[in-house]
């Protein structure tokens, strides 16, 4: 298969959300652009995910980076978030998340590893059923999941219909802004429910995310949700929803676990580095 051939398969892998997750999308544009460095390579890989500012950011770092020592802050970064998350989590913790985080998924394997016992809860997450594929990795994994529909995300949150209390929520991040998180719809709602029941929410996410600039709250399309829809009917598929920082105990990242205030003080000092 020929360079050109190759990047357009991951042009369209990444449109098509066959590549999932912030971090996959970010090291998949990276190994495109390199197939064809230029600008144009750049243009066509940031309009396929807009509202995906780590891919950006990646792509920007070409101009000073070699594409070994940014993939090799993939790494470090993945290992750090790892023992942060296994430092949080305690034997016997119902641990709930939604849809499919990469570095959330990463960090639970890489606790039941390490000898950690808790279980998940976690949402299907209509309409792409991504939920699945995190309830797939963790079972795989030897985890316990139970997966709910995503209209009973807060019977799975409480303690109701024989379910049990979650401790803690842990979600991942398309982006980080000043104002808080923007990732998977649904994730502001349960945000908000588990803070009002004091259930800390945790954002796992690589720094590399947050960006000063403003991220467009993508429509995917409406087929996703009903092929030939009745007349007069109109259909919305929002993919993305903000978070407020206030829902949010803490971002865990690589440069440790931090309040969202004092995440935005070290980000912002590691940035001008």
């Amino acid at each position: 298969m020929s360079n050109q051939k190759k990047f357009d398969k991951i042009v369209s892998d990444i449109k098509k959300i066959k590549i999932q997750g912030a971090r996959n999308v970010a090291k998949s544009a990276l190994n495109a652009y390199f197939l064809i460095p230029s600008e144009k390579s750049k243009d066509i890989l940031l309009k396929s995910r807009p509202t995906e500012p780590m891919m950006k950011n990646v792509l920007d770092m070409t101009k000073k980076y070699s594409q070994g020592k940014i993939l090799k802050h993939f790494d470090e970064s993945r290992q750090k978030i790892n023992e942060h998350i296994f430092k949080l989590i305690k034997n016997g913790d119902v641990i709930f998340t939604h849809c499919h985080s990469t570095s959330v998924s990463d960090a639970l394997v890489y606790a039941k590893k390490k000898g950690r016992k808790f279980e998940v809860y976690n949402t299907e997450t209509r309409p792409l059923y991504q939920g699945r594929k995190t309830a797939q990795e963790l079972g795989k994994a030897g985890i316990k999941v139970t997966i709910f529909t995503d209209s009973a995300f807060e019977i799975a949150l409480l303690k109701t219909q024989d379910t049990k209390k979650v401790d803690k929520v842990l979600i991942g991040a398309d982006a980080l802004i000043s104002r808080g998180v923007i990732n998977k719809i649904g994730s502001g709602m349960i945000s908000e429910i588990a803070y009002h029941h004091k259930i800390p929410v945790y954002i796992v996410s690589d720094s590399w995310k947050y960006t000063s600039k403003k991220v467009p709250l993508e429509q995917r399309n409406i087929n996703e949700i009903w092929n030939n829809a009745p007349k007069n009917v109109k259909i919305k598929n929002p993919a993305f929803e903000f978070v407020q920082k206030k829902y949010i105990k803490a971002v865990v990242s690589e440069l440790g676990i931090l309040s969202y205030d004092n995440f935005l003080k070290k980000v912002s000092k590691t940035s001008k580095n």
